[in-house]
């Protein structure tokens, strides 16, 4: 199968994901600044969720220019993937209805989570698709960030729940920071 496919579909889940939790954005009841007030929680679920998606958008566009060809073993490894991000906005609206209660952000960490072990399990194919001396792998080489990630999202799950629900939020914010520029190598290694 073409590569290409893949991409567009991905781009195409992507995007109504993101249309998806801007539509669930509600206009505030007044005119002045201080009508953002109530939707503060709200706005900030929808900002961090943005960049959730934006993230896995950009990764899986670099990481599809590295790919030479797809089986359907790669197919059903994405969809798995666009599964669980397709979740983020339903998390998303109820973290921000709830400022913060324990229940949604622990879900809104597993969806993380889930996702986080797709992305996984689509790189690990992907590898073994593409063979050890591909330049996928090279450019790859050992995979830190998702296991890292993976790790910080239990914590904030657990923290979520027997801590303080920001601590848990505080958690997706740091992956969210350790994956917002995307991998040099990968770059670097497209173009050539």
């Amino acid at each position: 199968m073409n590569k290409n496919r893949i991409e567009a579909f991905s781009d195409g889940v992507m995007a109504i994901i993101i249309t998806i939790m801007v539509l669930e954005l509600k206009v505030p009841e007044g005119d002045g600044l201080a009508a953002l007030k109530p939707l503060a929680h709200t706005l900030l679920s929808y900002v961090i969720s943005f960049i959730y998606v934006g993230i896995y958008w950009n990764n899986h566009h670099h990481l599809m220019h590295l790919v030479t060809h797809i089986k359907g073993n790669v197919l059903w490894k994405n969809l798995h993937l666009l599964f669980w991000l397709s979740l983020i906005p339903f998390v998303t609206a109820w973290v921000g209805e709830h400022e913060m209660s324990a229940t949604p952000v622990a879900l809104y960490g597993v969806v993380l989570l889930m996702a986080a072990f797709a992305w996984y399990l689509l790189l690990n194919t992907l590898l073994k698709n593409e063979g050890p001396h591909s330049k996928l792998a090279q450019s790859l080489g050992k995979d830190s960030k998702t296991i890292i990630s993976i790790f910080i999202y239990v914590a904030g799950i657990l923290s979520s729940f027997f801590i303080h629900p920001w601590l848990g939020y505080a958690c997706y914010i740091l992956v969210t920071v350790l994956w917002f520029i995307p991998d040099k190598r990968i770059e670097k290694n497209s173009q050539l």
